[in-house]
């Protein structure tokens, strides 16, 4: 036995044919021939002995005659076609019964007729082309089960997958809302920090309460007229806010004393104050950016300045920024000339600058910063400690009577600042007097 005769043995090993008619003679010869191909073969007489033997055992083909008495093929097939459809229907019949033939086509879904008398050859192959055909569907329907029950693992997976995605995203959404909240919290108390520091220094210097605040607020502005990238604003704002760190380590004699009044060795010690703040802030990366503006701060746009001569545009803009708020709050208080200023002479000191002292550009931009807060007034009002209530926003620094800062302009107030506040002072102090707007 070659390959192909093993093969095609295995495959119609344990297929079961049923032959149907009422010659013994053709039912022997069915028999035999298919047999000797390895098909299963069961016999019936008749049609309803067919039947009877469908109903007792699987066929996988029913070989059937069509001339039988009392049930001809075309009727038996059409009963077989109800009883048992997995089973393939074939027909013999002889050529004068074509019109019977056609009716068995259309009532029984025969899949083939076999012309009497037969070619063994033709027989064996429709059969075996029939269970062939059988098999590839049957396959065919298995493999489709299998897709179904793969398609519904797979929406059930999908869907599992989009939930535990779902889950995950939320939790990530959760997790980067709770960072977000702490680095918030993070930024909001360096920030608080900073406030709290610069109103030290401005003690130390014994400056006016929030002075430093003032001079960072008014820097911020005019870097906002200048359009001065988000990131350098912040750097100049923090300058402002600690341009006077330096000074800590100078004697009170040397702080209270003009410039223009100190001997070479004390007022070479004054000017030292840039380099050492920038010092005192090298250790903290955030703050790099604003220590090399501190440095600067000092410096004049004609190169007469200190601690380095700079000039022009070797200043960094940030500094030459600082320059310009610091110094129209400081002749407010009379740091520039000796003689407290008027906000409208400190204005006019500044202008006269321009050029030499100052650079042109940030001057322009100073008054138009200027000019801008007094088209946009605040609506604010004026209430005291116990007025307060949550959510109001300061629209000034709260400065207490001795010059001590106790809150930054723009802070928003809770319940828990608010209580500090109505138990804050001594009996000589008064109420408060809090500058607030609704948020």
């Amino acid at each position: 036995m070659n390959d192909l005769t093993a093969s095609t043995a295995d495959s119609e090993a344990g297929l079961t044919v049923l032959c149907v008619d009422d010659e013994p003679n053709i039912l022997s010869a069915l028999r035999r021939l298919l047999r000797a191909h390895g098909y299963r073969v069961l016999t019936a007489s008749g049609g309803a002995e067919g039947l009877e033997v469908i109903a007792q055992t699987p066929v996988d083909l029913v070989l059937s005659d069509m001339r039988m008495p009392h049930m001809d093929g075309a009727k038996f097939l059409e009963q077989v076609r109800v009883r048992a459809p997995e089973a393939v229907r074939i027909l013999l019949t002889g050529y004068a019964d074509l019109a019977s033939t056609v009716k068995a086509i259309n009532d029984a879904a025969i899949y083939r007729y076999i012309s009497k008398p037969w070619d063994d050859a033709v027989v064996v192959g429709v059969v075996r082309d029939a269970l062939e055909r059988k098999r590839l569907a049957g396959e065919k329907a298995r493999l489709e089960r299998v897709i179904l029950r793969q398609n519904a693992a797979l929406l059930e997976l999908n869907a599992s997958l989009e939930s535990r995605v779902r889950e995950r995203t939320d939790e990530l959404a959760n997790a980067l809302a709770a960072l977000e909240d702490v680095h918030g919290r993070l930024k909001k108390t360096f920030m608080t920090s900073i406030t709290v520091f610069s109103n030290l220094i401005d003690l130390r210097e014994g400056a006016i309460g929030g002075r430093s605040r003032r001079v960072a607020d008014l820097a911020r502005r005019i870097a906002l007229q200048m359009a001065v990238p988000d990131e350098e604003v912040q750097d100049v704002a923090l300058a402002g806010l600690l341009h006077g760190i330096g000074k800590l380590g100078l004697s009170d004699a040397l702080l209270r004393k003009p410039l223009n009044a100190l001997g070479a060795e004390d007022r070479s010690a004054v000017m030292k104050h840039p380099v050492h703040g920038q010092t005192a802030l090298i250790a903290l990366e955030q703050l790099n950016g604003a220590g090399k503006l501190i440095r600067s701060y000092r410096e004049r746009y004609d190169g007469k300045g200190y601690p380095e001569g700079l000039r022009g545009a070797s200043i960094p803009l940030g500094a030459r920024i600082v320059a310009v708020a610091h110094d129209y709050e400081a002749a407010q208080e009379g740091g520039a000339a000796g003689v407290a200023m008027s906000k409208a002479k400190a204005y006019e000191h500044i202008l006269e600058g321009r050029g030499h002292r100052y650079d042109p550009a940030v001057v322009k931009a100073f008054g138009a910063a200027l000019d801008a807060a007094r088209a946009t007034p605040v609506a604010e009002r004026e209430l005291t400690a116990a007025e307060l209530a949550a959510g109001m926003i300061l629209t000034r620094d709260l400065v207490t009577g001795d010059g001590l800062l106790l809150l930054a302009k723009d802070h928003v107030l809770d319940p828990v600042l608010i209580a500090r506040l109505q138990r804050y002072g001594a009996p000589d102090d008064g109420d408060l007097k809090v500058y607030v707007r609704a948020r």
